[in-house]
């Protein structure tokens, strides 16, 4: 194995105290983008679940940001190394996909979680595009008559889950928005303003402070996800524009389902790290022991959380979303 010098990597050996595995133990391994984030926290839990019931070994490893290619890419040489029949990753990034071939013409499966990414052998994820249907919905029926002034505050550009998320939102609001394939963000008159925001609550304030400073009379915020949301709530409330703005967002983590029952999120859709992983688990050990493998798309479910339900757009409540969260509650 490469030595794994200044890389955040949490790397599980083949072997637990020096013991050997079975010859007949699957190894599967599973690649976050981070290890912090609660969202792959849940993810790793509903992996190593997935791997005791089955009787299987599960690998990890993980970046020390989204973004981190080059961790990604060591935890992969090293798993293949290691003996891994399956690779689950949550790609940080185009950048591992030569490292995925190779592994692949090592016999290989590797299986995208969350974040697609080309040459994989198939994407356990959630329906992102949906899930900015259900909020772009949510938003327009909310906000009712009034012209929509909408500030979209992204991921980064030419990010496949934040094009279908921005994308989504736009269909579902009712405005001319690219399909689920198309990686480029659409953007029309009713979008007012855009900012990137990296998932990141400080870099949601920010961009939403710049927003306002550009429309103040912004009513409706779409957010790539809950700490994005958080930020562009304190920056409104800052300004003193919290009441009447409508914030949504996706992940459905236990933070986020509490700010929708505190009204600093309007709705959230949310999705199912825990059962990603251990859809994408279950298929690794299929494959080892029987040669099958996993193709195409699994969609793993996306709901609608909000606390004020309204006329034609199907969600459920904070206590439901609550019950299905992730992360601390």
């Amino acid at each position: 194995m490469k030595r794994l010098t200044s890389l955040s990597l949490a790397v599980a050996l083949a072997s637990l105290g020096g013991a050997a595995l079975a010859a007949d133990t699957p190894v599967i391994g599973l690649i976050t983008k981070t290890e912090t984030n609660p969202f792959f926290v849940k993810m790793k839990e509903g992996a190593q679940a997935e791997a005791k019931k089955l009787g299987a070994k599960l690998m990890t490893a993980s970046g020390r940001k989204d973004g981190d290619t080059a961790a990604q890419i060591t935890a992969i040489e090293n798993m293949v190394t290691a003996g891994a029949r399956t690779i689950l990753i949550t790609s940080s990034g185009d950048a591992i996909i030569p490292a995925v071939k190779k592994a692949q013409a090592k016999g290989v499966q590797v299986i995208a979680l969350d974040s697609p990414f080309d040459g994989a052998d198939a994407l356990f994820a959630t329906d992102n595009y949906k899930a900015g249907i259900l909020i772009g919905q949510y938003a327009k029926a909310a906000l009712g008559a009034k012209p929509a002034k909408i500030a979209m505050l992204d991921l980064f550009p030419g990010h496949p889950v934040g094009a279908q998320r921005h994308n989504g939102f736009m269909t579902g609001f009712g405005l001319k928005a690219h399909d689920a394939k198309s990686n480029e963000l659409s953007s029309t008159p009713e979008t007012v303003c855009a900012g990137d925001t990296d998932g990141n609550q400080a870099k949601g304030q920010t961009a939403m402070e710049n927003c306002l400073q550009k429309n103040p009379d912004i009513n409706v915020v779409y957010t790539i996800n809950e700490p994005a949301a958080a930020g562009a709530y304190n920056a409104l409330k800052k300004a003193g524009k919290e009441k009447g703005v409508i914030i949504v967002s996706v992940d459905g983590g236990c933070a986020g389902v509490a700010d929708v029952g505190k009204g600093v999120i309007a709705a959230t859709s949310q999705q199912y790290p825990l059962k990603m992983a251990a859809m994408g688990v279950a298929a690794g050990v299929e494959y080892a022991r029987t040669g099958k493998r996993v193709s195409g798309y699994v969609d793993t479910g996306v709901t609608l959380i909000a606390k004020t339900p309204v006329p034609g757009v199907p969600s459920q409540d904070v206590k439901t979303g609550t019950e299905l969260c992730w992360g601390k509650k």
